[in-house]
């Protein structure tokens, strides 16, 4: 199995208070991997971390072959990470179909075997078909969700992260 994201010993901090001290993990293509602990432990530090969102201080984040720890988070995006953010972070208002279509890329640019398209994501979330109209600012928790995960998708990523229960899903 060809790995994807390789983490080797990273530290991070939030300005004087070391969050991260030397986590170590690897994702290869086809698995599911969920990072346990309390509150405090350091899951989201490292999801931050892994999307460019807070700098790795020591070690090294490989995704697909290419050294990200220190790229920017757009650049990271690019590579195929996508980010199922903590508290839905939806558009409230823009519609569900307009939501879906904002963050849209196709599957091409890394080389994906099967692209997500707003059909996909619909026959995946049947619910969101039916309030493609509404404003995502009208749906309820749940449908907000289902709209964050398949905006996500939408964005057509060889690795996908979630928080805040911090589960990595990889596909080749």
């Amino acid at each position: 199995m060809t790995t994807l994201l390789e983490v080797r010993d990273i530290h991070a901090s939030y300005g004087h208070a070391q969050a991260l001290f030397g986590v170590s993990f690897e994702v290869k293509a086809g698995e599911v991997v969920t990072l346990l602990g309390r509150n405090g432990m350091g899951r989201s530090t490292t999801i931050k971390c892994l999307f460019g969102l807070l700098p790795v201080t020591q070690g090294e984040i490989i995704f697909c072959d290419q050294v990200a720890s220190a790229l920017p988070s757009y650049s990271i995006a690019r590579l195929g990470l996508g980010l199922v953010p903590e508290g839905r972070q939806v558009f409230p208002n823009l519609t569900v179909e307009e939501n879906l279509v904002a963050t849209a890329r196709a599957a091409s640019r890394h080389g994906g075997t099967s692209e997500w398209t707003l059909k996909r994501v619909y026959d995946f979330f049947p619910r969101l078909q039916e309030r493609s109209g509404n404003l995502g600012g009208h749906l309820s928790g749940g449908e907000q969700q289902m709209l964050a995960i398949g905006r996500a998708l939408m964005t057509n990523p060889r690795l996908l992260g979630k928080r805040p229960a911090n589960t990595v899903l990889t596909w080749a």
